[in-house]
């Protein structure tokens, strides 16, 4: 029977009992009413996993005795989803699907066509919002990692902070691109093994500016086909990830 998942950030999976207080806490007694010698798993989101038996239930937290320990090693080549923010809440299914698809950093970017309008107070509350459904979706898949979601940026600050992946790639509806596979083996050729960082620009709705584009590309992106029709933003970005798991993966088969 699969156990059901919680989280709880690695400093407070040192010991041999975890407690579960607040959002996990409830979830774990109201939710799905959990009792003394129950088993459960615990996440920390840096690759350790925990089989426990809860121990303690008390009116709103419990305790869990780690009966076992397990650990996932990183994916040996992190994926950054650079994204546009879409309009309303599709952000929030990029994000888990890019959960489920092994994304290490996830980067809300604000481009001149993003219509979403965020401030200092309101891109930190947007950010712990967005990384409250990272850590669902962690739960809900059993992934070892969770991603780190940035602080939404302009294109100019995030360039700024030189966080340059080996191998960029950044989905394009202009002529000049090509197909993924051609830029994965094209690079295995000239170094002789897999990137071992990568990172893959999405656009808003209505793309990238040409100047956006041009800085992206500038800063070492290559424009990549996603076939022949105009896909929405959400969608690109799975097509994206998916493509990067397929080929950042072949070493495994």
């Amino acid at each position: 029977m699969q156990l059901h998942r919680f989280y709880l950030p690695p400093p407070n999976c040192r010991g041999d009992v975890l407690q579960l207080d607040g959002r996990e806490a409830h979830h774990a007694l109201r939710v799905l009413r959990l009792k003394a010698s129950g088993e459960a798993l615990v996440l920390d989101g840096a690759g350790n996993e925990f089989i426990c038996v809860v121990e303690n239930v008390g009116r709103d937290r419990l305790s869990l005795r780690v009966e076992k320990r397990n650990f996932a090693p990183p994916p040996p080549c992190p994926i950054t989803l650079v994204v546009g923010i879409p309009k309303g809440k599709i952000i929030e299914g990029i994000i888990q699907k890019s959960v489920e698809l092994g994304a290490r950093t996830i980067v809300p970017l604000l481009t001149e066509r993003v219509i979403t309008r965020l401030d200092e107070k309101s891109a930190g509350e947007k950010r712990e919002q967005w990384r409250q459904v990272a850590i669902e979706a962690m739960k809900q898949c059993g992934a070892a990692w969770l991603p780190e979601i940035k602080m939404p940026a302009t294109i100019e600050h995030f360039l700024a902070r030189k966080e340059k992946a080996e191998l960029q790639l950044v989905g394009s509806l202009q002529k000049e691109r090509q197909h993924p596979r051609e830029v994965f083996r094209e690079f295995e050729q000239a170094n002789g093994r897999l990137p071992q960082s990568a990172a893959v620009w999405i656009g808003p709705e209505g793309d990238f500016t040409t100047d956006e584009l041009k800085s992206i590309q500038n800063a070492g992106a290559q424009p990549i086909s996603l076939g022949q029709l105009v896909l929405r933003v959400e969608t690109a970005a799975i097509y994206c990830l998916s493509i990067m798991n397929y080929e950042l993966n072949r070493s495994d088969e």
